[in-house]
């Protein structure tokens, strides 16, 4: 075989590896916490499925305070309110509205500080990635609690853990037409 044979047949193996599945959900994450949430969560990429499985709208579209958003939230409250964390499960489902549509973007694990620190000595973790604390007051109207955000349907140039996505925006959303 020549070199320029053995070059394409490398070249062609490198394009193969870059469209494989890790590409296949626009640059998400590979990291193991944001493949169980797409795994977790393919079945709600249609809201109403979301829905069905009680999930509701929780306020409006959630802008940040520098730039970019979470989106709009689909809170499970009983899994809000159950101490508890599990990967499979998250709290809330994050949307980007895009027309007439809410893309599936993100998911926020959310458990109240209170009942968690009732029953653990530290700070909550899942796979690894420690959760942010958020005081009382806070915007949300909710007691103190721990959080943390995992983009796995869409890419964050900042992180997949980190809270505001400068790539998702809430231009699209019309108070009442988030279903």
């Amino acid at each position: 075989m020549n070199t320029l044979n053995r070059s394409l047949i490398g070249l062609s193996a490198v394009l193969l590896v870059s469209c494989s599945s890790g590409g296949m959900h626009h640059g998400a994450s590979t990291a193991p916490l944001a493949e169980e949430v797409r795994r977790a969560t393919e079945r709600y990429q249609d809201v109403t499925a979301a829905t069905a499985a009680g999930y509701a709208l929780f306020l409006g579209c959630v802008t940040g305070p520098q730039g970019g958003a979470m989106g709009i939230h689909y809170v499970n409250g009983d899994l809000v309110g159950d101490g508890k964390i599990d990967a499979a499960r998250p709290e809330a489902l994050m949307y980007e509205p895009k027309g007439s549509k809410l893309e599936l973007v993100g998911v926020e694990y959310i458990v109240i500080a209170s009942a968690w620190d009732a029953a653990n000595k530290t700070p909550p973790t899942l796979m690894g990635q420690l959760f942010h604390y958020n005081t009382s007051p806070n915007r949300y109207g909710i007691p103190a609690y721990y959080a943390l955000h995992v983009w796995a349907w869409k890419e964050n140039p900042h992180g997949v853990f980190m809270d505001w996505n400068p790539r998702v925006s809430c231009e699209g959303y019309r108070a009442g037409s988030a279903r």
